[in-house]
């Protein structure tokens, strides 16, 4: 960081250049395009793939509104779908259902650390936007997420994977695209205007700050993995539902999501765990069809009523985890005996 500051050159430049190199390398792709941040890839991702008005795009409705954001701003029709029960990723199935002869791309969140299910998705026939916001370096059917999809977008927020404070990425393997896209980010100094061209630009200043997080990733993944093992030994007994990693699949622990027994009452055992100095959230605020008021959507209903987020990031100690179990485990057996 000191070195960017006394180079003179804060904006986009070298450190951006740098790390687009080092995360596309990280996913296996053959380049990327840093923007300021997730919700800008998402856009940008779905402007290079020529989504425009009245296009359709199906997407999860167990997510955190950045997709639908995006999807309406390029002028495109959101179809919202259902989820996977134990993955909490886009059910091929039902996304299968909504095709259409409009339907120009279909965001796949890889959720909490797990990825969804790619290879059913790739047999749709539809180009994918593989959103690795919460999975980075994890693998489906031996391939790492991110590098199956016509284009990737990462996001770079304060509380993701790897952190740049704001900032986000799209990656592909289409040359075309990348430069469709790099197009799209820098519209000064080009020969011609394009509507839809805006500053999207990252800092070299928040490129340093990813740089340096690069370094470290493994250790990040390694440490997180340690924590979930122990969450795991720890609530195995218990009449939570743990975490499940489908075959063929790893899981990076971005989340570690546990779903309540029937009669926990999800809102009332967060307040109570926060009493105890204990953060636990819903790990999806909210999804779609709740805010959009649309019926339906049985398993995302049942996730937003039951998962639960347990606290999981590389600096968290052996002694917070204990207490977090702990704290868990006794406000579940109280609540047993209200």
């Amino acid at each position: 960081m000191l070195a960017v500051v006394g180079s003179g050159q804060l904006a986009q430049g070298p450190r951006v250049e740098e790390f687009e190199r080092g995360v596309a390398a990280l996913v296996g792709v053959a380049g990327g395009v840093a923007v300021h941040s997730g919700t800008a890839a998402l856009e940008l991702a779905l402007l290079v793939l020529g989504v425009g008005q009245g296009d359709e795009v199906i997407l999860p409705s167990y997510v955190c509104t950045a997709p639908w954001l995006a999807v309406v701003r390029v002028g495109g029709q959101p179809r919202i779908v259902d989820i996977e029960s134990t993955t909490y990723a886009i059910d091929p199935d039902e996304a299968r259902k909504v095709l259409s002869p409009r339907t120009k791309a279909i965001i796949v969140p890889h959720m909490f650390g797990l990825p969804a299910d790619l290879t059913r998705l790739r047999m749709l026939g539809v180009p994918l936007i593989e959103d690795c916001a919460q999975t980075l370096g994890a693998t489906e059917a031996g391939c790492w997420v991110g590098s199956v999809g016509a284009v990737t977008i990462c996001s770079f927020y304060a509380t993701k994977l790897l952190c740049t404070g704001e900032g986000g990425m799209l990656l592909s393997n289409d040359r075309r695209l990348l430069d469709k896209g790099r197009a799209l980010r820098d519209y000064d100094e080009v020969p011609t205007l394009d509507r839809v061209a805006f500053n999207r630009k990252m800092t070299d200043l928040h490129a340093a700050l990813g740089l340096s997080q690069l370094k470290r990733y493994k250790a990040f993944l390694e440490r997180r993995a340690a924590i979930a093992a122990a969450y795991q030994a720890a609530l195995g007994r218990t009449r939570l539902m743990l975490p499940a990693v489908s075959a063929g699949r790893t899981h990076i622990f971005y989340r570690y999501v546990v779903r309540l027994p029937g009669n926990t009452v999800l809102d009332s055992l967060i307040e109570r765990l926060e009493r105890r100095g204990v953060c636990c959230r819903r790990p999806v605020f909210r999804p779609l069809h709740r805010y959009l008021v649309l019926k339906g959507y049985p398993v995302s209903e049942e996730a937003y009523r039951t998962a639960l987020s347990l606290p999981i990031y590389p600096s968290l100690t052996d002694q917070e985890v204990a207490r977090t179990t702990d704290a868990l485990c006794e406000e579940l057996a109280s609540g047993d005996r209200l």
